[in-house]
């Protein structure tokens, strides 16, 4: 029996439909262009079926990467942490330290071998915000903290802040001291150590030149390098900043990094007013009463100037320059804060050195306004670019001059010309009373500096006078040669520092 539905019976019996209405003709145009993006569709398909085809057979069958792909960096992996050193620990070492950039640079890499000769947990150091500068900056303002204590885990136990268990807050009485200046490992042995074992922390309330340039061993000597070349990094910000200023120096040229002292707080605290007016030398010596802290109050400008004891002047500085050789193509940059005087005591340095540019001059001002009022971190920035120049003269051989010399040294012996101010004032002055014709001054200008520009040497010891003596940062020779070229480098009288 043939059983139809309803519905079947119903559509055979339905009238044909309606034949569609005819559809417009499609322009021409239209078709054409309904072609040629579905060929362009088609052999995008077809393309990336056969890359695709081709990426797995190559990488399955032959381990390689295809032509058809594009290689993929591998994205670097951070080194690895060192081991920490496993080490029970005398007690905690705060301290603060004074002064500027450099001074506490210094003192942060003594602090951290200190810590390790007495086997002591150090805290982040605090810097200085209540001396001149007044600056507010933390560490972690200017050094990358995490990498400061992660670097050094394998020698001294860092804590990030002091625990609160410690903190005056909870009654805690801390017991500060500033330790004896230019000391050495039994001074800290026999003195200091015995500290902790009445006070669990110990606060160095001061932390500048308290550790010897000479006679420690040398792997005190080896970690006060590690912590200045590697443990102390500037924080990201910092050093992209700084990157770019030397990536627009250097592809203008060859630079040379002029570090002119010749900003108010030094020559106030120097005594130093040659070739200022008078209402200057007065501003200069009020302010020096201003700071009960510095103890030298009346001065005579002229006698440290025949001693050597000045920075050089703008003016003096263009006449030791083209003596030395420098012509006015040289590009200059001045590592410095503001010049006292501003632009008017640098128009004869400008006229004589057309192409002499600041940081402020190479960067736009929103890239410099987070750092304004913070001149640590001002310095940080001068302290790349002179390290990175390829040349290095600073008018006066403070903190920031000295480090910077140490580790031109570290990255190769850079040049680095270290002038002899007291010579130089003598045959500046026979030049400009016409006792010396400019040939005669420009030749010995030369012949004074011909041993003076960075190469390797040993550093000057004066066991009596350790102020006097070359300083350990100006001139690491321990951490400057292995045991293959120290004798190359130094000679007999340095066999010691082999490593």
């Amino acid at each position: 029996m043939e059983v139809r539905s309803d519905s079947t019976q119903a559509a055979r019996s339905d009238n044909k439909l309606p034949p569609p209405a005819a559809a417009a003709p499609k322009p021409r145009v239209q078709v054409w262009f309904v072609t040629v993006c579905s060929t362009i569709l088609i052999w995008t398909c077809l393309v990336q079926l056969f890359a695709a085809g081709e990426l797995w057979r190559t990488r399955i069958f032959t381990g390689q990467v295809s032509r058809f792909s594009a290689p993929v960096e591998p994205i670097p992996l951070p080194p690895p942490l060192p081991p920490p050193r496993n080490y029970t620990s005398n007690g905690i070492l705060l301290v603060s330290c004074n002064g500027g950039l450099n001074q506490m640079r210094s003192a942060i890499c003594d602090m951290v071998t200190v810590a390790r000769l007495l086997n002591l947990t150090l805290v982040v150091p605090e810097l200085d915000k209540t001396s001149f500068w007044a600056d507010p900056s933390g560490f972690e303002d200017i050094f990358d903290v995490r990498h400061f204590i992660d670097s050094l885990r394998d020698e001294v136990r860092i804590l990030r802040r002091l625990p609160k268990r410690y903190s005056s807050k909870y009654g805690y009485q801390m017991f500060e001291m500033p330790p004896v200046s230019w000391s050495d490992e039994n001074y800290y042995m026999k003195q200091v150590l015995p500290l902790f074992s009445k006070h669990k922390v110990v606060h160095f309330n001061r932390t500048d030149t308290r550790l010897a340039n000479n006679g420690l061993s040398l792997p005190l000597q080896w970690l006060r390098c590690r912590v200045n070349f590697q443990g102390l990094k500037f924080t990201p910000q910092l050093e992209a900043l700084g990157s770019k200023l030397v990536r627009i120096l250097q592809q203008r040229g060859p630079f040379v990094a002029l570090h002119l002292r010749y900003e108010m707080d030094m020559l106030a605290f120097s005594g130093c007013t040659h070739g200022c007016s008078e209402a200057e030398a007065e501003e200069l010596k009020k302010m020096r009463y201003t700071y009960p802290w510095w103890r030298e109050k009346e001065i005579n400008s002229e006698e440290r100037r025949a001693q050597g004891l000045c920075p050089l002047t703008p003016e003096e500085v263009a006449l030791v320059l083209k003596a030395l050789g420098f012509d006015q193509n040289t590009q200059i940059y001045i590592a410095a804060g503001e010049i006292y005087g501003s632009e008017h005591r640098l128009s004869v340095l400008r006229e004589a050195f057309p192409r002499i540019v600041k940081k402020e001059m190479l960067l736009e001002s929103g890239e410099l306004q987070q750092f304004q009022n913070h001149s640590s971190q001002m310095a940080a920035l001068d302290f790349m670019v002179s390290v990175a120049s390829n040349t290095f003269i600073p008018t006066y051989d403070g903190n920031m001059a000295k480090v910077v010399e140490g580790h031109r040294r570290y990255l190769g012996f850079k040049k680095t010309i270290l002038l002899d101010r007291k010579r130089l004032v003598e045959l500046l002055d026979l030049h400009l009373n016409k006792t010396l014709t400019w040939d005669q001054f420009a030749v010995a200008v030369k012949e004074a500096h011909e041993r003076r520009t960075g190469a390797p040497t040993h550093r000057r010891v004066i066991s009596d006078k350790p102020k006097e003596e070359d300083y350990f940062y100006a001139n690491p020779q321990e951490c400057l040669c292995d045991g293959t070229n120290c004798h190359d480098l130094y000679g007999h009288r340095n066999s010691s520092l082999t490593r």
